[in-house]
């Protein structure tokens, strides 16, 4: 395996622990805690991105050397590597969670490549640091299939992510008790690679916040500016306060494009809370997420999530304004008053309504949004609510329509129950009478319209079941209908002959089986 280039600035810059011993502690005055990952057993690489291997001028030949699986197991550290956890609180379900940190989560060190890119690389499930509290750092195979393959999936969709290098399985069993019923089992674990530019969240600034520790706040916020917004620095070269306000400004527009995204594919992310927040705007730490099938505004794949549902779908978009009023909250003392705070705040309402009805409006075939669209974008939904109609299925399904004399027929796959489909077809085919008058108002030529759909409606989405099926298979042994799911993924947008059931709406077998409708945080 050839070798990496490392420039590991954020140890170079920050503060880290003085302690060096691997034991569970509060770390105060620190950004980061060195710590060795823990060698396993037997490890064998089941699955890599061969896009993300690119990114750090690696090749197949270099993924199949055995040292690969050495290093990216966390067997071996090859020379530039300065393995550290690091440290942040959070705000788990509205509630302040205090110190949280890389509980099993340990960063090997950022990677310059040859075109001058950072890429942070980060192991998963390497062992115990820190802040694992009571937990072994450990992560089973089943969370780590998933995590690998939606970190894939989303960058392909185009939406803000952290990525994955590579799946390997450590050879050694990890216990969890998925359902939190009290019958914890042995399970296969794993270890993923995830890159990153930056993994800093919103809970690192809220620690020190809280903590009343300025000077780290400080160096953090000024750290993750000239590290990752360089731009900022280049816009407001003297103005320390300015160039905050603007790096605010700029974490909250991301993160409002992004969330307008996952609203677009039918994403749920299943656990924002406050430290799975990016200051970047990626998508990051893929837990209990999932995507809707029959649409339901009320969905939440997580079973923590079950009797509040406070990160339903619907709900995301407020969440994430929230959870930026947290950020701007620990933000707030390197500030004379709060109008840059609440500016940015009112900017992310402002970029998420114009992304979201921009993408609303493509999705619907329509050229851009005007007044009045909404009310009939939103009957639209509620008939999909009602009809119990499959979200990815039915908008792609909606370019073959045919504006002047629309029917039903496209849609015959996209209903899951007879009788909801009998109780809205009226509503819908007169829905699609007036969404016909709607694009006939353009008066665009029908392949361009038809083309502007597809690019925004996937074909293809990692419905969970799917997810579940290439689990099932790596647990018994076989990798491949993990190899074949990650290169469907690669081509969400594209009609892919003869991969059709990686089109089809979730089997009535999966509806409730676990794995494929909700899930827990055990992994």
């Amino acid at each position: 395996m050839r070798p990496l280039v490392f420039d590991n600035r954020f140890v170079a810059e920050l503060p880290g622990d003085p302690e060096s011993a691997n034991t569970r502690r509060q770390v105060l005055g620190a950004a980061w805690s060195r710590v060795a990952p823990t060698p396993v057993a037997a490890p064998r690489l089941l699955a890599w991105s061969k896009e993300v291997a690119s990114l750090l001028d690696l090749d197949e030949s270099d993924v199949r050397d055995p040292l690969f699986a050495e290093v990216f197991a966390g067997n071996r550290l090859i020379a530039g590597m300065d393995p550290i956890a690091s440290n942040y609180g959070g705000h788990q379900f509205g509630v302040w969670a205090g110190q949280l940190g890389d509980g099993r989560a340990i960063s090997l060190g950022e990677v310059v490549n040859r075109r001058g890119e950072r890429w942070e690389l980060q192991l998963k499930g390497a062992g115990p640091t820190p802040y694992s509290r009571h937990a072994d750092g450990r992560a089973v195979l089943r969370s780590s299939v998933r995590e690998f393959l939606c970190s894939e999936a989303m960058h392909h969709l185009g939406i803000p992510t952290t990525r994955a290098l590579s799946l390997i399985a450590t050879g050694e069993p990890v216990v969890r008790d998925m359902f939190y019923d009290g019958r914890p089992a042995p399970e296969p674990g794993a270890i993923v690679c995830r890159v990153a530019p930056s993994f800093i969240r919103l809970g690192h600034f809220e620690l020190p916040a809280a903590r009343g520790d300025r000077a780290l706040l400080e160096r953090l916020v000024d750290f993750t500016i000239d590290r990752d917004f360089p731009h900022l620095v280049a816009a407001h070269p003297a103005d320390p306060v300015e160039r905050r306000a603007a790096w605010f400004m700029e974490v909250c527009e991301r993160t409002a494009v992004t969330i307008a995204h996952w609203m677009r594919v039918g994403f749920v992310h299943g656990v924002m809370n406050t430290d799975n927040l990016s200051v970047l705007g990626l998508t990051i730490d893929y837990g209990p997420y999932g995507w809707l099938d029959d649409f339901d505004p009320d969905f939440t794949p997580n079973t923590t999530d079950a009797q509040g549902r406070r990160y339903r779908y619907a709900n995301q978009p407020a969440v994430g304004q929230w959870n930026l009023s947290r950020f701007g909250a620990a933000l707030a003392p390197l500030f004379p008053d709060t109008a840059p705070l609440e500016a940015g705040l009112e900017r992310y309402a402002d970029v998420y309504t114009g992304t979201h009805r921009a993408l609303t409006a493509s999705k619907l075939g329509w050229r851009a949004w005007h007044d009045g669209d909404e009310l009939l974008a939103r009957e639209l939904f509620e008939l999909l609510h009602r009809g119990e109609i499959d979200h990815t299925l039915f908008f792609r399904a909606l370019a073959e329509v045919d504006p002047g004399s629309p029917s039903l027929a496209p849609f015959a796959d996209a209903f899951y129950r007879d009788a909801a489909r009998e109780r809205v077809a009226g509503e819908l085919l007169a829905w699609l009478v007036r969404w016909g008058a709607r694009v006939a108002r353009d008066g665009e030529p029908a392949v361009l319209r038809r083309a502007r759909m597809n690019a925004v409606n996937p074909r293809y989405v990692l419905r969970n079941y799917l997810a579940q099926q290439a689990i099932d298979a790596a647990e018994a042994g076989d990798p491949g209908p993990l190899a074949e799911l990650l290169d469907v993924m690669r081509r969400p947008y594209d009609d892919q002959p003869g991969r059709e059931p990686y089109a089809a709406r979730r089997p009535e077998w999966a509806r409730h089986r676990p794995g494929c409708a909700m899930l827990s945080c055990s992994s």
